[in-house]
């Protein structure tokens, strides 16, 4: 841990599992996908009047939604003016 003043900056060194976990790129890609799912269960849900679960959510996601949203989240951004 660096100290800079008052205030500690954590280094690759120092840093916990979890933490490394938490910062890694695939752990927020995780958690982005498990975000999409969940708000699918939810509209999925409201429409069909009762909980449709997270696993019948998970697999109508994969086979209607993963492969755009992925596409999706990898397209370079499009320049502005």
């Amino acid at each position: 841990m660096l100290e800079l003043g008052s205030v500690f900056l954590k280094t690759d060194e120092n840093m916990s599992g979890d933490d490394l976990l938490r910062n890694s790129s695939l752990y927020r890609e995780f958690q982005a996908e498990r975000d999409e799912i969940l708000r699918h269960k939810w509209l999925e849900s409201e429409k069909a009047g009762c909980d449709i679960g997270f696993e019948a959510a998970l697999t109508d996601w994969i086979l209607k939604h993963r492969s755009k949203w992925r596409r999706s989240r990898r397209a370079p951004p499009s320049p502005t003016r």
